[in-house]
């Protein structure tokens, strides 16, 4: 896939947006009156949220009615969706519109900063949370406040039935992210969570019933966790602007075995990171041409090339990273199916502190048809619950092949590794283990996953499932003598 490809997909995701938002548009109106209990419910929400009189920036603000529910001093509102803006400014002519993507969009140009930066069901719809968020940084100083609203996951088939029904505006695919997924996606730019909660346990409007539900039942413990809409408020954690990332250099070691048809695209997709970038392909006895590919396309940058004397992709990355010379190590497997594009992230989070060791997540963002199978799907989940609560820490998928970690702290898991010994021929327990052992930060960095467009799938779902399965018995036996809480008190620290 080249790189003009990858855009195009991106832009085409983003132009079926637009145009599902350009026909509801002149039928919002009504869908609000249909729906009025749950848009009053939001609407004094953010109220309660913000205040009267302030300077308001609402991202995605479709027809504009919240924005002017709010009254602010100064109103400014950003949508993706022309027809969506044209009819905000017949509605409120006092309050300023743009069209735009707040991915893209040159966020200086709203006149900021504001008191409050409003997204209000909106970040399921972003193609790239993060990127929006990190856009967003520019109109805000640190008295400002980000109210963000999201709908509850559990509500996901709920929502689809009223959807297939009528009963509730149809707006196409979207992101269900947990109310920790967006506290991760806020500090990974720097944003802290000042509050967080949940509401409207019944969006209904029956006499009686309706104040019972909302007003009394779903306030209670363990039953708000089931309330429809979920709320976070944040403020930007920096005195004056954001820190800079520290000059940091990388090296990203990308495991093949016959994947010649990628290793074009991997060479010309792969940015520039840091100070500098190595790329180290470490082959697994290819007989694709693989090998003669990379040997090809060497001189174009720099870059070099081992053959693994070992076997398993875990192997091959502990091999490669004993001759890397980058600060900052990064794993990107050669099926493309982690978009290169994406390593930025990975190599900030890193370079700007916000976290020790950076996993991947396949599992925030929709996939794209046939990249993760069913039962692959059902397994990622359970081993990421059950690791999460083994490690005491959150990782919301363990078995994405996109990790990484700083020179610094490979050098520890790695003279840590006799604790558990060599278990693991992936590669990915065997440093999430060795980062949860040496109390290292890890932060989840979430991703579009892609199906393979190239080359065949090298994992056997049971025979694998049930080694990934002994590997959590071997945490469990390791980590499971404590509680998390009480080892991180008694000598469980890092090994220095």
């Amino acid at each position: 896939m080249s790189e003009t490809t990858f855009e195009q997909q991106a832009e085409q995701r983003r132009s079926a947006l637009r145009e599902s938002f350009d026909r509801l548009a002149p039928v919002r109106d009504r869908w609000i009156a249909r729906n009025a209990a749950y848009y009053e419910t939001l609407t004094n929400l953010v109220r309660f949220l913000s205040r009267e009189g302030a300077s308001v920036l609402e991202v995605g603000c479709g027809t504009g009615q919240l924005l002017a529910a709010l009254k602010p001093s100064r109103g400014v509102g950003l949508d993706l969706s022309p027809r969506m803006v044209e009819v905000a400014r017949r509605r409120s002519p006092h309050i300023e519109f743009h069209v735009g993507d707040v991915e893209r969009f040159d966020t200086a140009a709203l006149g900021g900063p504001f008191d409050f930066v409003v997204m209000s069901d909106v970040l399921g719809h972003l193609d790239d949370v993060w990127l929006a968020l990190r856009r967003l940084r520019d109109v805000c100083t640190p008295a400002t406040r980000l109210i963000i609203t999201t709908h509850n996951a559990t509500w996901e088939p709920i929502l689809s039935v009223a959807e297939a029904l009528r009963l509730k505006m149809r707006t196409g695919p979207t992101s269900w992210l947990g109310q920790d997924d967006v506290a991760n996606l806020l500090e990974l730019n720097h944003f802290e969570v000042v509050s967080h909660g949940t509401t409207l346990l019944f969006p209904l409007r029956v006499p009686l019933l309706s104040p019972l539900l909302n007003g009394l039942i779903g306030k209670l413990p363990l039953i708000r966790s089931l309330n429809l809409i979920q709320f976070t408020v944040a403020r930007p954690g920096w005195r004056d602007r954001p820190p800079e990332p520290r000059p940091l250099s990388a090296s990203i070691i990308v495991p093949t075995r016959n994947e010649r048809g990628n290793v074009a695209d991997i060479f010309a997709r792969t940015p520039q990171l840091g100070t500098r970038t190595e790329l180290i392909f470490v082959d697994g006895r290819s007989t694709d041409g693989t090998v003669e590919e990379i040997e090809r396309l060497l001189p174009t940058r720099e870059a070099r090339l081992i053959h693994q004397s070992g076997r398993g992709k875990g192997n091959a990355v502990r091999e490669a990273f004993e001759v890397a010379t980058g600060d900052v190590y990064h794993i990107l497997d050669s099926d493309l199916s982690v978009p290169p594009e994406d390593l930025p992230k990975f190599h900030l989070a890193i370079s700007e502190g916000r976290g020790e060791f950076a996993n991947g997540t396949r599992l925030v963002y929709p996939m794209e048809d046939q990249a993760m199978r069913f039962l692959n799907k059902l397994g990622n989940k359970f081993f990421s619950v059950l690791l999460s609560a083994i490690l005491g820490q959150r990782l919301k998928d363990t078995l994405c092949g996109t990790k990484v970690v700083s020179a610094e702290h490979y050098r520890r898991i790695a003279q840590g590794r006799e604790y558990f010994g060599d278990f693991d021929p992936f590669g990915d327990f065997d440093l999430i283990f060795g980062a949860a052992k040496q109390q290292l930060k890890i932060v989840e960095i979430p991703i579009r996953y892609r199906a393979r467009t190239y080359g065949e799938i090298k994992i056997s779902r049971f025979r694998h499932g049930l080694l990934l399965l002994r590997m959590s018995i071997l945490a469990w036996r390791r980590f499971g003598l404590l509680t998390p809480a009480r080892a991180r008190g008694r000598g469980h620290g890092p090994e220095r």
